[in-house]
């Protein structure tokens, strides 16, 4: 294989593997009925004039698997940080215990958790648009490459190749799906 045919190779290779970190990223945001702290990642509080991400300006635990407790570095922020955390429309009541914000997280309903399946199909779905794209981005280089003189038996051979792993991500992809469904439709 020549050199610029097994760099298109690599560059897809990394182009697939980035898209299938971002849906584990993505899925890590779904809650599936346990506390985590990232659920709280999207929330941002207005830190002396700043919009800042809720963990840059306090420290969030999980004391078990159905509470949260978030602890403000700045107690006066208390407050800003439960109306934030009310306003990101999670579902969740914080409740002010001292110096400490606690949130119970409700179990999930049936319903609940077929729209959050639903959500975790989608974000599939747009794995599977992301790799069939670098794909796609493969090919037309390999296309250019035969221009430039490149034989065609290898760039035959690099797009069956090409073809072979877009099977392995998605096959990837799919796996995944079918392990955060199966974690988010137990009870």
């Amino acid at each position: 294989m020549s050199e610029e045919v097994q760099f298109c190779y690599d560059v897809t290779t990394e182009q697939m593997e980035k898209v299938v970190k971002h849906l584990e990223h993505e899925l890590l945001k779904i809650r599936a009925g346990k506390a985590s702290p990232i659920m709280l990642e999207s929330i941002f509080v207005d830190y002396y004039g700043t919009r800042t991400p809720l963990n840059r300006v306090a420290n969030i635990a999980t004391p078990d698997p159905r509470s949260l407790v978030v602890q403000p570095w700045d107690k006066s922020m208390i407050k800003l940080i439960e109306k934030a955390i009310q306003a990101a429309n999670l579902g969740f009541n914080p409740q002010i215990n001292g110096d400490i914000l606690r949130i119970i997280v409700p179990p999930l309903t049936e319903e609940r958790r077929k729209q959050l399946a639903k959500q975790v199909r989608n974000e599939g779905e747009t794995a599977k648009v992301g790799i069939r794209n670098a794909r796609r981005d493969a090919n037309e280089e390999l296309k250019r490459l035969k221009k430039e003189g490149i034989s065609e038996d290898e760039i035959k051979e690099a797009e069956e190749k090409i073809q072979k792993l877009t099977n392995q991500y998605i096959k990837k992809v799919d796996d995944t799906l079918d392990l955060k469904e199966k974690d988010i439709m137990s009870i």
